[in-house]
């Protein structure tokens, strides 16, 4: 139980840790945001691959529900797509300006594909420190939770400058990293029950955050001139988290 406790405070606090550095982040210049926000695209890509979709196909032998679970999260993207214009209730602004901004909505997207993997990551922490986990240690845990601060950097400085407000803005980043909280205690109660779902929800929280990733976070990172700096940055990023994946 204390590793239960453990890992959920670990989880959390890298969030949190990450979004209180992201109010820093949204202080710099374009140059040095693109170049960091850059960097959080390769950990994400590195994350969705390696820790999301690679350990979703190692633990099942139907791949296709793996496959089927990543173009599923993808194809959810383009509908949440949809939905974004109507979320001005938790962002706070005038609904017209959520129709008439297409900047904001696309970074609503890319905060709802964060959340969106928060909480089958968070049950595969949960999986692997429950009672039935094979060998019930935190390296799941540490894994995430490193990848947990860049994350929680990248939420908060594209809805500062979207006009959010910064306790608004925190709220939202807290409600986010309190989903794997939450996700960590389903996995440590449902145990290996849960590892029959998690590889299709593994690879559903991979899709979206490669569909949010390429579509979203790159092309942003390329649109002022400093495309270079971005993707040095990214693949910076990329190995950084192979890197903490291969120690852990």
């Amino acid at each position: 139980m204390s590793q239960l406790w453990i890992s959920a405070i670990g989880l959390c606090g890298a969030s949190v840790v990450g979004s209180v550095l992201g109010f820093v982040v949204k202080e710099l210049p374009h140059k040095w945001n693109d170049t960091v926000l850059g960097y959080c695209a390769g950990v994400m890509l590195a994350a969705s691959s390696v820790g999301l979709i690679v350990p979703a196909f190692d633990m099942t032998p139907n791949w296709w529900m793996v496959v089927v679970g990543v173009m599923a999260g993808a194809l959810f993207l383009n509908v949440l797509d949809l939905v974004t214009p109507h979320l001005h209730h938790i962002t706070g602004l005038d609904a017209e300006e959520h129709r008439n901004n297409s900047s904001l909505n696309r970074i609503l997207l890319f905060v709802m594909a964060i959340a969106l993997h928060k909480l089958p990551e968070g049950m595969a922490a949960g999986v692997s420190v429950s009672n039935t986990a094979s060998d019930g240690s935190l390296m799941v845990s540490a894994g995430i939770a490193l990848q947990n601060v860049p994350e929680g950097m990248v939420i908060i400085a594209p809805l500062l400058l979207a006009g959010v407000k910064k306790l608004r803005t925190f709220a939202i980043a807290l409600a986010i990293s309190l989903l794997e909280v939450v996700g960590i205690m389903l996995g440590y109660v449902l145990g290996s029950a849960s590892a029959v779902f998690l590889p299709i929800m593994l690879g559903f929280a991979g899709g979206a955050m490669l569909y949010v990733t390429s579509d979203e976070m790159i092309p942003e990172t390329h649109a002022h001139g400093y495309q270079k700096q971005a993707t040095y940055a990214l693949l910076l990023g990329f190995v950084s988290l192979l890197l903490i994946e291969k120690c852990l």
